[in-house]
């Protein structure tokens, strides 16, 4: 057995064996601790941070899953050539056959599992569609589930190791949930049943927050963590935090087991059934991030919203045991518009525009003050807008344009709406604002002839709900995304009430798409081909089967979480049932 890094093993550290070691604990790396866990392994999760979840805690808990029980059982039925041929249309060139077909058999077996013999469970995305809806076999609803809300309680004293949810989009550290939930929230001071619903979960979880120390109505990504965290105890998997992986051992080419560091101790586990990289991909690696992500000659022009600590440790791990790095994607990352905020103490938070674009009475420019993009479409088709309209040399950024109207009903960024104040963020400069139009445009360094001539040619046909500028609002996304109770058109609404915001936007991701290859069993390959014997990679670390392609949400934990239940079976030995429900 060889050490590659050299790393010395303490004899005070005494070798610990298991059946499979687990590199991180987002929702893959969970989802396969807790799948080969209940096909009998023995199952060891080490994990960088003090906290579990990774990005997967952070993130809004959605799941693309074509032809899955919850809208079987609901009677949206679609074989499998629908989607099939949607990812052939998206991917092009990218679609790999096996990959494909083994993700559409497995996904829905993926979570008829979870539903059955662990914690976690769904709600549907049934009305939810695809990104784009001109493509063929392009979904109208039923291909999105999302982790049910949990009550915090039921993890007992493991809740302290839950990282809580993004402190920039949740308000006291209160997740909300999309959908329903946020649209009671942006509705409270409209109806009084949205009002009676907003008071109830923010009497909860103030309660909550002078009880435990914070909330315990767990939504979204936080919820899908807590459950898996609750199935993996209960089916006795080791969770090891403040554990960095920093080696793999291996016996000639098989990978046998990690070095990592435990409590000051340099230690060495032993695996026998192999090790599963699941470290959450290269987010705030500079140098991978210089190297594949062409708006960011440094690395440091991008900003993600993934957690800090995804600095790429489980891609690097794989390259050292020989596996190869995709570099031929047509995106390297899950491309979104953030905003820098200004945070107490001197640090700087990261908040991802994914839900207000698409809201009636907001336009986005270019510091010329035009418009580059349909502000509805989905956070990665408007950053791929943005760099092909940033001429070369000028600064990739944009502004989120709005009026008073449209702040305080839906909040701008981080400067949330009504009754939240605004002081602080315009204090601290954040927020952007104007009494006028042109005294907006000189308060952002925005040409001001352009942004007055942008706004004067949108407001006309937004009286009318129009947009012939770039058809906003006229796709199954676009109008989902927008407001229901704003006619005719649910995405588009005049800028007239004066004052006038504005919010920076500057390129950044919710995570990267480049990753190790694997093959179909999630086993890392090397350039010719080749697998590595007992190494699988998931997540982030394996490069994404959508080839840096963005179709729909949801198509990173799906994948990510269907990956991972089909490498624990590999790796227990156990036949995966290929008949298709």
């Amino acid at each position: 057995m060889r050490f590659m890094a050299g790393q010395p093993v303490s004899e005070a550290a005494a070798a610990r064996v298991c059946d499979l070691v687990v590199v991180g604990s987002g929702a893959s790396g969970l989802a396969a601790a807790v799948t080969a866990a209940f096909l009998g392994l023995d199952v060891i999760v080490l994990e960088k941070h003090h906290q579990f979840g990774g990005t997967s805690a952070w993130s809004g808990g959605w799941l693309w899953v074509p032809r899955n029980p919850l809208a079987v059982a609901a009677g949206i039925a679609e074989d499998i050539e629908a989607p099939r041929a949607y990812l052939r249309s998206e991917l092009g060139s990218a679609y790999d056959e096996a990959r494909v077909t083994r993700f559409l058999e497995q996904a829905p077996r993926m979570i008829a599992f979870f539903r059955q013999h662990t914690s976690l469970d769904f709600v549907d995305g049934n009305v939810i569609p695809d990104f784009h809806d001109k493509s063929e076999g392009a979904g109208r609803g039923g291909r999105s589930v999302c982790a049910a809300p949990y009550d915090g309680r039921n993890l007992g004293r493991r809740i302290r190791d839950l990282r809580r949810p993004l402190e920039e989009i949740s308000p006291w550290g209160m997740g909300i949930a999309s959908g329903a939930d946020l649209g009671n929230f942006i509705n409270a001071f409209r109806d009084f049943g949205a009002f009676r619903h907003v008071a109830r979960r923010t009497l909860r979880h103030w309660a909550d927050l002078l009880r435990h120390g914070r909330g315990m109505h767990l939504v979204g990504g936080n919820a899908l963590i807590a459950r898996l965290l609750k199935s993996a105890d209960d089916l006795g998997v080791k969770l090891v935090a403040d554990s960095p992986v920093i080696d793999l051992a291996m016996t000639g080419r098989r990978v046998t087991g990690v070095v990592a560091r435990i409590a000051g101790e340099t230690v060495h586990i032993a695996a026998r059934r192999g090790v599963m990289l699941a470290a959450g991909g290269f987010p705030h690696d500079l140098a991978r991030k210089a190297e594949l992500f062409p708006h960011a000659p440094t690395g440091a022009e991008h900003h993600s919203a993934a957690p800090q600590e995804n600095t790429g440790d489980g891609i690097r791990l794989g390259e050292r045991a020989g596996g190869h790095v995709r570099r031929d994607l047509s995106d390297a990352g899950a491309w979104a518009p953030v905003s820098l905020v200004p945070r107490k103490g001197g640090s700087t938070g990261r908040f991802p525009h994914l839900m207000e674009r698409a809201k009636p009475g907001l336009i986005m420019v270019r510091r010329d003050g035009r418009r580059f993009a349909n502000e509805a479409n989905s956070y990665h088709d408007v950053m791929k807008a943005l760099f092909g309209a940033t001429p070369a040399g000028e600064p990739m950024e944009a502004w989120l344009i709005c009026d008073h109207a449209f702040q305080r009903r839906y909040g701008l960024g981080r400067a949330r709406p009504r009754p939240f104040p605004l002081r602080p963020w315009l204090a601290n400069d954040y927020l952007k604002r104007g009494k006028t139009i042109g005294a907006l445009a000189a308060a952002c360094g925005i040409d001001r002839a352009g942004l007055e001539a942008t706004i004067a040619a949108f407001n006309g046909p937004a009286t009318r709900g129009e947009d012939p500028a770039f058809s906003r609002g006229t796709s199954a996304y676009n109008r989902i995304q927008g407001d229901a109770r704003h006619g005719p058109n649910p995405c588009v609404a005049p800028l007239d009430r004066a004052p006038f915001y504005a919010v920076k936007i500057i390129p950044g991701s919710l995570g990267t798409f480049a990753g190790l290859s694997t093959d179909p069993e999630a086993r890392v390959l090397d350039a010719e081909g080749a697998a590595t014997d007992g190494l699988f990679a998931v997540g982030n670390d394996m490069a994404s089967m959508m080839g840096g392609r963005y179709p729909a949400g949801g198509i990173t934990l799906g994948p990510a979480m269907t990956f991972a239940y089909v490498a624990a079976h590999v790796a227990a030995g156990v036949p995966l049932d290929r008949n298709s429900p």
